[in-house]
């Protein structure tokens, strides 16, 4: 297997946050009590317990490199998450030169969506 990394995001609530992830294609390998990995082909992200955790207060922040950064941005609205400037969750849409745009996800990290 090639050398990777796997952002380690706080999670408020794990089954609102997999029920979120679920809606933009992730699934879920493994999960207990202190835990959570999701998965989306080649996209590792990993959970851990934050209770109390305030979306408006959060600092959490991790880059999604991607191949298909339109088809996944599709993905994101299709799941009825709207772009907007507040509120949690949201999208930010790419720039003139279409190279990166943004996620907020619902306990308010932000996930920077980097064309490869």
């Amino acid at each position: 297997m090639p050398d990777r990394a796997t952002p380690n995001l706080p999670s408020s609530d794990f089954d609102a946050t997999e029920s979120f992830y679920a809606s933009l294609g992730f699934e879920r390998a493994s999960r207990d009590p202190g835990w959570m990995v999701l998965e989306r082909g080649r996209l590792t992200l990993e959970f851990f317990p934050f209770p109390g955790l305030k979306p408006d207060r959060s600092n959490f922040a991790c880059c999604l490199r991607l191949d298909d950064l339109e088809g996944f941005y599709a993905v994101c609205l299709e799941a009825g998450i709207e772009e907007k400037a507040e509120g949690f969750p949201r999208l930010h849409p790419p720039g003139d030169k279409k190279l990166m745009a943004a996620l907020i996800d619902p306990d308010g990290t932000l996930l920077r969506l980097i064309r490869n």
